[in-house]
């Protein structure tokens, strides 16, 4: 019996990095069900903001990756709508999976090639894009597609995959109280389970770390402005792409103005293989979003026992009770302030503490095998 074949388009996948939670939602989704389902993947051949394309795969054209996922990597002189229809003609597929809302070819292009057939089965991921965060980012021209998207029915027999409740709230806002709606959470990275080792802290500064395009969105100037008021030493480093170069000004000129006790560097950006291992070297992830659908690099930052500072807008609540970190109200900065000036001063144990907080956490949340049912439930509905 052959496995249900599944076909995935996302705009950047696999080996990009820079665009964030989807990419690695997507692989992780993999990761978890290949065993089940034979996974195709349409993305482009480039990783986000570049244009030079990856190294060691072939453009326009099949390739298997080492996990044995097949992605067809599109160059941009090649992707079109006809390019698409002719991939979606040539092969038979079970179910067709679409991460995102606004993409012209990785998500408006298919739903339109799906459109009044019969029996069709077409997911829609829409991978926070509806939260009023960021919604409110080109809020006109969203509002206006959205618009008509609802008037002509663009989205009508899909299933919307939401990964929490209020993400189902926000699909139900924009398309209808009809919508038809799965709700199946984000996946962790796969991976053994692991034991925790012992971590210390270097006296007299405290090294936090944001793993983050340079955005509104992530609320970089307003964890700059936090530090205006931190007596303590501190040094913050900052790692994404630029994906705003007027918002990264104004962050830039408030760096300027910091205390002396500050330090504030800006790394560039990483390679996802990269990424875990770079936070295990500091004290403290440092992310005030405005909102996340998921937050992988805080489930990052936890599983290697740091601890994180974050905002309330995100799934991961109760940290400070679990010893795992602090999410705290985006209005209350003095206690954003509070909390670094008690992470600077604490001892070796009083670290340790926090630290392996974050670690249990973590793995606790690994180890919930339910998630996995309900993706999996995902593609057999």
């Amino acid at each position: 019996m052959r496995k249900p074949r599944v076909l995935i388009f996302i705009e950047w996948y696999l080996p990009g990095s820079r665009s964030g939670g989807p990419v690695q939602s997507c692989a992780n989704l993999i990761a978890h069900l290949k065993d089940e389902f034979e996974f195709s993947v349409v993305a482009r051949n480039t990783d986000y903001m570049s244009e030079t394309p990856y190294a060691n795969i072939k453009s326009d054209q099949w390739n298997v990756l080492s996990d044995g996922t097949r992605v067809y990597y599109f160059s941009a002189n090649k992707l079109s709508k006809q390019a698409i229809y002719s991939l979606l003609k040539s092969e038979e597929y079970d179910r067709v999976y679409l991460n995102g809302i606004f993409s012209k070819y990785f998500t408006l292009t298919p739903l339109r090639y799906f459109m009044g057939m019969t029996g069709s089965k077409v997911i829609v991921a829409s991978r926070g894009m509806l939260a009023d965060s960021a919604l409110a980012i080109k809020r006109s021209k969203k509002s206006l597609f959205l618009f008509f998207a609802k008037q002509f029915n663009l989205f009508g027999g899909v299933l919307f995959h939401a990964t929490n409740e209020q993400e189902a709230i926000s699909v139900k806002k924009k398309f209808g109280v009809n919508a038809k709606i799965c709700i199946a959470p984000n996946l962790p990275e796969k991976h053994d389970m692991k034991e925790w080792k012992s971590r210390s802290k270097q006296e007299n500064l405290l090294k936090l770390v944001n793993v983050a395009r340079i955005a509104p969105e992530k609320n970089i100037k307003y964890a700059l402005e936090v530090l205006q008021s931190v007596t303590s030493n501190v040094q913050y480093d900052l790692y994404g792409p630029v994906y705003d170069e007027r918002y990264w000004s104004e962050c830039k000129q408030i760096i300027r103005m910091l205390p002396g006790n500050i330090k504030v560097n800006y790394k560039g950006s990483l390679e996802s293989n990269q990424v875990s291992e770079t936070i295990s070297q500091y004290d403290l992830l440092f992310l005030p979003t405005l909102g996340e659908n998921f937050g992988h690099v805080i489930l990052q930052a936890l599983s290697v026992g740091t601890p994180v500072l974050i905002s309330d807008k995100t799934m991961w609540k109760g940290l400070e009770n679990k010893n795992a970190g602090w999410d705290i109200l985006l209005s209350d900065r003095n206690k954003f302030v509070s909390v670094i000036e008690t992470c600077a001063k604490m001892s070796p144990s009083e670290y340790e503490t926090v630290s392996k907080g974050a670690f249990d956490f973590a793995e606790a949340y690994r180890s919930n095998k339910e998630p996995v049912e309900e993706n999996r439930q995902l593609f057999l509905k």
